[in-house]
Order: structure tokens, then C-alpha cells, then sequence
């Protein structure tokens, strides 16, 4: 039964972690923490940003979860744990490596219609600069396109 509870939360987690991470993004990120936020759309060079600092709260998060789940014989909260970690690796791969940019000598394409759906979705979010008028607080989900819909990649940036 625990490994069923485990495996279960690992995978709950895994994807209830895009929920938790819109929230934040639209409503913390966006909201009263923009001031961590802000350098990330506005960015000077790919080095660290104000804004790194909540992928590593939650990273911490993540990783105190495994340790005591492990340090107390918690499998449960290890799953939970892996389970951010799990979103955590996707997050990175596609907003910092694949969007952003971040690490020059891995270059990730987005060639799949998933993948290009969610890097159109991104395009959409950072055509806004500023706190306010944001769309597209996700990062690993987009709804498909719908009739009508226009590219991200097919619109002009605003300045």
C-alpha cells in the first residue's frame, strides 16, 4: 500500500506542481513579489536572476521533503518530494534551457507541437514587460490552439 501511495503522490505532485506554479507566477510573481520577478523580463545577460531565487525555494522545498521522507522512513514524502523534482527538471529544461536560453552550449528546439505550443504560450507572456496585462502564467501546459489564434511566434514583440 505505501508503494502505491508513493508512487501515487509522486505522480499527483508531479503534475498538480503546474497548478502551484500559474498561482505563483500569476498571483506572487505578478503581484507582491514582482520586485524578485521583474529582472526576469527584463534581463541583462543569462546570468543569475532576482527571479532564480523562487525555483530555488522550491527546489529547497523539494529536497527537504526527500531528505526527512528518507532521514524518518517517510516513503510518501520522498514521492511527494521527487514529484516537485520531477516538475522542477521540466521546468528548467524548458523555461531556462529550451525559452531562455540560459545554457549556451545546450540549445533544445521546440519541434513538437506540444513543445511549441508551450514556447508560443511563453512568447505570448513576455510580449507584456511589466506587472500588469500579463496572459500565460504556466509554464508546462497551453491549451491547444484554437481557430483563429495567432503564433506567438508569428506576432511582433510590444516594446
Amino acid at each position: 500500500m505505501t508503494a502505491f501511495v508513493t508512487v501515487a503522490l509522486f505522480l499527483l505532485v508531479a503534475v498538480a506542481m503546474e497548478g502551484v506554479a500559474w498561482f505563483t507566477h500569476k498571483y506572487v510573481m505578478h503581484g507582491f513579489l514582482w520586485s524578485l520577478h521583474r529582472d526576469h523580463h527584463h534581463p541583462k545577460g543569462r546570468g543569475w536572476q532576482k527571479n532564480d531565487l523562487f525555483a530555488l525555494f522550491f527546489a529547497t522545498i523539494s529536497f527537504l521533503m526527500i531528505l526527512f521522507g528518507t532521514l524518518r522512513g517517510i516513503p510518501p514524502l520522498i514521492g511527494a518530494g521527487a514529484g516537485m523534482a520531477l516538475y522542477g527538471i521540466g521546468y528548467t529544461l524548458f523555461h531556462d534551457v529550451m525559452f531562455h536560453k540560459r545554457l549556451r552550449r545546450l540549445r533544445l528546439r521546440p519541434t513538437r507541437p506540444y513543445l511549441r505550443r508551450i514556447y508560443d504560450a511563453h512568447s505570448l507572456h513576455h510580449r507584456n514587460s511589466g506587472r500588469e496585462g500579463g496572459v500565460s502564467f504556466g509554464f508546462l501546459y497551453a491549451r491547444a490552439s484554437q481557430p483563429g489564434d495567432v503564433p506567438a511566434h508569428k506576432t511582433r514583440r510590444a516594446s
